[in-house]
């Protein structure tokens, strides 16, 4: 694995999330509490082995560099050994990244000091376990010169995904984005393989072809560009997805719809969640924020008394639920929950302030709202609609730093 140069593609806009992409990129959108989502690729790396990364970055990128500096600055350079992010560096012209094939030509001149073999693309807004080291392994064996990440997909879906057609022995024949006749896997018509937005090249060969793609009036985009032309040309190879996730069903998640990101984070508080966040195998690293133990208080049980409870749920540190209830949600870093509150089925993000006899149910809260005593959020879908962002399904999202004022806001 010291072979290989990692790049990590972290500069989408996400716009599907907004309000969570309104400040920040994809990427850095918290998850599952404690998380961002860039952190479950930079995990993998890591735990694959991988130690030189470069984290390129672009749209509102600032919380993302701020968290790849502090939550990630544990590798030693003195060993050839790092994970930085990389802003546009403008060395080539004068554009932003006009696709994920330009992103990576625009930071050839990483590679030049230590010459990489092999050159590993990443998407950095995925949600999954993966060891890339079995990738590699496939293309030393079959002697490829490119090795595509793909998953199984029911064909019925297929067609909303870049769709791989392989042989007998998976070596790629046609890459086709969204096709409306999607090609089954080899011997199950029910299935296709889809693209993951994992590539791993032989380094020469593919900055060949991102010098030739740039000089040439393309989308400069991997699965349009690159990886059609290269299997005509090269020899390439689809990598059926091995799970480190460890469960029955593969787990695998862009979660680019605010409907998306919500029920992912609501598997998580599951009794038997679909992703494992508790595997010691396969850690997941972030930032640790200097927060004290979460605490629960007053447990007057009898009726109406107070009681801070939170059930089938995940509370990080910081957080005080002082007689309120919690129950099916994800409450990040530094909450607080106030008398007689009740949350239910909501993703609530750091230093959110929950006021005394609230109500709320299938919300996103984003950063630093606080929401004032006897408000009602997720009841009445008229009335939200006035105020928040809501989803054709009825989740209501509230922007960070958001001022809501108890006048408007409330019940009563």
């Amino acid at each position: 694995m010291a072979k290989i140069f990692t790049m990590v593609l972290a500069g989408g806009k996400g716009e599907r999330l907004n309000p969570l992409t309104e400040q920040r990129a994809k990427p850095a959108v918290p998850f599952g509490g404690k998380y961002r989502i860039i952190d479950f690729t930079l995990s993998n790396c890591l735990n694959s082995g991988l130690r030189q990364m470069a984290v390129l970055i672009q749209y509102k990128s600032h919380s993302l560099d701020r968290h790849i500096r502090t939550g990630w600055n544990i590798l030693n350079p003195e060993l050839g050994e790092y994970i930085v992010s990389v802003p546009p560096q403008q060395r080539i012209s004068e554009e932003w990244y006009r696709g994920t094939a330009d992103a990576v030509y625009q930071n050839l001149f990483l590679l030049d000091n230590d010459h990489p073999e092999f050159l590993l693309v990443l998407a950095g807004d995925h949600i999954y376990k993966m060891n890339y080291a079995d990738m590699y392994n496939l293309l030393i064996e079959k002697q490829a010169d490119a090795v595509v990440g793909a998953i199984e997909t029911p064909l019925a879906d297929a067609n909303r995904f870049g769709v791989i057609a392989v042989d007998k022995d998976r070596r790629i024949l046609s890459f086709d984005e969204k096709p409306e006749k999607p090609m089954h896997i080899p011997g199950d018509p029910t299935q296709a393989f889809v693209s993951m937005g994992i590539y791993l090249f032989r380094t020469d060969v593919v900055r060949e072809q991102l010098i030739r793609d740039a000089k040439e009036g393309t989308k400069h985009d991997f699965g349009k560009n690159i990886i059609p032309r290269m299997i005509k040309e090269q020899r390439v190879y689809a990598f059926k997805f091995q799970d480190e996730n460890k469960k029955a069903v593969k787990y695998w998640r862009d979660i680019g719809t605010l409907d998306a990101y919500w029920e992912a984070n609501m598997d998580l508080v599951a009794v038997d969640p679909l992703f494992n966040l508790y595997d010691q195998q396969w850690p997941i690293r972030t930032y640790q924020g200097q927060f004290p133990p979460a605490k629960f208080v007053f447990a007057q049980d009898f009726q109406g008394g107070r009681m801070g409870v939170a059930l089938d749920s995940i509370v990080c540190g910081g957080c005080i639920i002082s007689g309120g209830r919690v129950q099916n949600s994800v409450l990040s870093p530094n909450v607080r929950v106030h008398d007689h509150a009740d949350v239910r089925e909501s993703v609530v993000m750091e230093n959110v302030v929950i006021g005394e006899q609230a109500r709320i149910r299938r919300a996103i809260i984003d950063k630093d709202v606080i929401i004032p005593p006897k408000t009602v959020i997720g009841f009445d879908p008229v009335a939200d609609r006035q105020r928040f962002k809501v989803t054709d399904s009825g989740l209501v999202v509230i922007s960070k730093g958001m001022k809501l004022h108890a006048a408007v806001d409330s019940s009563g």
